[in-house]
Formats: C-alpha cells, sequence, structure tokens
C-alpha cells in the first residue's frame, strides 16, 4: 500500500487538534513558519497541510493577518433540475427545501459587445461576432452565493424589446421566456460542472478568501433547431452553497 502523503498525515493532525477546540472559532492560529519547526517539516508541507484544511473549509486565510479558524456556515442548497416548480417539493428532499435560490442580484449589460474565440465557438458564431455581455452577482438571503457572466448573440435579439435581459418588459424573467417572445422555442440547456480555485476578483465579490473552491458551470442553452442562443460562466462557492442535480428517471417504453 502507498504510503499517505506527508502533507495529508500533517492535515489530519491539525483537523484533530481544530476538532477539538485547541483553537476557538475565529481564533488565528500560529504561524507557518512556528508550526512547520513544532512538526519538524518543512515549510512547504505545513502550507500544503494549512491548504487542504483551507479547502475543506475548517480554515481560512486571511492576506497580510494569518490563518484563522473559520466560523461554520451552512451551506444553502441549489436544485439543478429541469422541473423549476417541483424543487420545493421533491421526494428527495422532504425535510430540506431549496435555499440556495437567489432573492436579489444585481446585473450589467453591455451591448455590441465582440464575442472571444471561446465564447464564440460556444455559440456557434464568427469571432468578434456582436453580443450583449451581462455581468450578474446573486445573493441569498443576504449572502453573495454566485457570479454569472452572460453572452447572448444580438443576430437573435437585436431590435427586439428583450434585447437586455434585465430590462424592458421581461426584464429578469430569465432566457427562456425573453426567447419565446421573440418566437425563439428553448428545448435544451447544457451544464458542464467543474471545480475551481477563486481567483481574487472572485473572492473579493463573493466575500470569500483566494483559492477558496468554487464550482464552474459552463452552461449553454439551445433552441428546437439546435441553435446557442445563450451561454454563461457561473461562478459557485463551495462554502456558500451545496449544488444538487435533480433528473428525472426514464419512463418504461410501451
Amino acid at each position: 500500500m502507498p504510503r499517505e502523503a506527508p502533507y495529508l498525515a500533517l492535515a489530519d493532525v491539525l483537523r484533530a487538534r481544530i476538532l477539538a477546540g485547541e483553537w476557538e472559532i475565529g481564533g488565528r492560529l500560529p504561524s507557518r513558519a512556528r508550526l512547520a519547526v513544532e512538526y519538524g517539516v518543512g515549510r512547504n508541507v505545513m502550507q500544503r497541510a494549512m491548504d487542504r484544511l483551507i479547502i475543506d473549509g475548517l480554515l481560512e486565510g486571511r492576506a497580510g493577518s494569518g490563518t484563522y479558524v473559520r466560523m461554520p456556515r451552512e451551506r444553502l442548497r441549489l436544485v439543478r433540475s429541469r422541473h423549476r416548480g417541483r424543487r420545493e417539493s421533491s421526494p428527495l428532499w422532504p425535510d430540506r427545501r431549496e435555499r440556495g435560490r437567489a432573492d436579489a442580484w444585481d446585473a450589467h449589460s453591455q451591448v455590441r459587445v465582440p464575442a472571444p474565440g471561446s465564447i464564440a465557438e460556444r455559440l456557434a458564431i464568427s469571432p468578434g461576432g456582436l453580443c450583449v455581455q451581462t455581468h450578474y452577482e446573486f445573493l441569498a438571503e443576504g449572502q453573495p452565493v454566485q457570479l454569472s457572466e452572460s453572452w447572448e448573440p444580438m443576430a437573435i435579439t437585436e431590435g427586439t424589446p428583450v434585447v437586455l435581459p434585465e430590462r424592458g418588459p421581461l426584464a429578469g424573467k430569465g432566457v427562456v421566456e425573453r426567447m419565446r417572445s421573440i418566437g425563439v422555442v428553448v428545448s435544451t440547456v447544457v451544464e458542464m460542472p467543474r471545480p475551481a480555485r477563486a481567483t481574487q476578483t472572485q473572492a473579493n465579490l463573493l466575500g470569500i478568501s483566494v483559492g477558496d473552491l468554487v464550482l464552474q458551470l459552463e452552461r449553454t442553452i439551445f433552441d428546437t433547431g439546435g441553435r446557442p442562443v445563450e451561454t454563461a460562466d457561473m461562478v459557485i462557492p463551495d462554502v456558500r452553497r451545496e449544488v444538487v442535480y435533480e433528473f428525472e428517471a426514464g419512463r418504461p417504453r410501451s
């Protein structure tokens, strides 16, 4: 059997001390250099051990200040389901309602923004094709819980009342309703989840630490003809939200 990496074994030792209450919640730990000397390990090993505990949500690093025992926070549940109206009554969660749904948000749109190559590929348009780009910051129960950057091809919405997602007669109603109002029927949503670490900008907006674990969702929405009508990159902080996917089992063929 392969030996456990030294930093993982050290992380387990530190975890036991934290859970035993040796350092109180919100309390500052000794410096990494001091702990490295205490355990007779290199600073790199100690750094990786503490990074592991930061990812696990037991510690948080504060720039220029040190490392602290993190205040426990309840993670809000976000259900990703095609049956939006049934989330609250799902048989899977009879005693745990979805509490990650945004109840407030800020949005800022720009029109006629040239699509970068990766976005153009996802939207099946030429690089530099003009789009509406919208930045979102979502709140749930007063906490920042999600960021999103959305792109919609102007070839679809230009000259219509719904060109801006958060203005006009259907402001805030979502892609499906807005597109339906101009004769575009949405049929498919594709999401690609990937784990990542928070950048400085993301950490500042979400109120978390740089390097904290986040879930990145690359979402693209297609109409009935298979044409992409919107693509978005969403960033969800792991410490704030747990993401659950709910699917309906296929019905037996008759």
